[in-house]
């Protein structure tokens, strides 16, 4: 004896919900019609479900990889104003929001004055990675090392430490706009020399490379770094005066 059509969808929702296959739920009806519509064999049908539930399931983990890095906003390489910024290659990253920086663990160096789209780059490449599931995480530079410096001094530091580990992508926002003092210094270096070659960095930073000695406040320090972190780097370097600046002077 066939089921009331309505009595056999609300058990097959009961069964989705207890297997927690939300994916599914969502599809099951219309792409049942489609399946009708259609002619295909069960087999199919069960097969194209099935899909469904995957993706469901890849776009879930990207959500949270998103909110999980606490990015200050959402940025995309399609909004940035590459118009604005002729020397940096749409091409380029284009190549690099492929994410293969971040299978190899290399360093993104995003080096040019204040207000040019650097933290734009960093959280649209993050974006990219954490929409491919990677562990990203969005510091301040001036932010992380506070709290490392808070962690150290309640003996905490190696657990924060491994907590950094874990992240594939670490993005460090503004690096040079405050120097640090020693221990802040030394604590840094540790985070991102313990990443040399194991997890992939970004970087961006309005000094020149050879102004980060103002920030660490020690020479030896700073190049052993800059050893580190320029092997195999991408080094993306913005020109010309601040957005916010431009915008301010079209308004008046």
């Amino acid at each position: 004896m066939s089921r009331a059509p309505l009595i056999v969808e609300e058990q097959v929702v009961a069964e989705l919900r207890e297997l927690r296959l939300p994916g599914i739920s969502k599809v099951f009806r219309e792409v049942g019609r489609q399946a009708r519509q259609e002619g295909w064999t069960q087999e199919e049908y069960l097969l194209e479900l099935l899909q469904q539930e995957s993706r469901s399931r890849l776009d879930h983990v990207a959500q949270r990889r998103i909110r999980e890095a606490g990015f200050p906003s959402q940025k995309t390489l399609d909004q940035f104003d590459f118009g604005a910024q002729p020397e940096v290659s749409r091409d380029r990253l284009i190549r690099l929001a492929r994410c293969e920086w971040v299978k190899a663990c290399q360093a993104v160096l995003l080096v040019g004055p204040v207000g040019t789209g650097k933290t734009h780059l960093g959280i649209a490449l993050g974006m990219e990675a954490a929409q491919r599931r990677h562990r990203v995480k969005f510091w301040r530079a001036e932010e992380l090392v506070r709290l490392l410096t808070e962690a150290r001094g309640q003996g905490e530091v190696t657990k924060l430490m491994k907590k950094l580990d874990r992240y594939e992508v670490l993005i460090l926002d503004e690096l040079g706009f405050i120097p640090f003092d020693r221990t802040g210094a030394e604590l840094l270096f540790n985070v991102l020399a313990g990443r040399y070659q194991r997890r992939a960095t970004v970087i961006s930073s309005n000094l020149a490379f050879s102004e980060w000695g103002r920030v660490f406040g020690e020479e030896k320090l700073t190049a052993a770094l800059l050893d580190r972190l320029g092997e195999r780097a991408e080094v993306v370097s913005t020109s010309g005066s601040s957005y916010r600046m431009r915008r301010q002077e079209e308004n008046r």
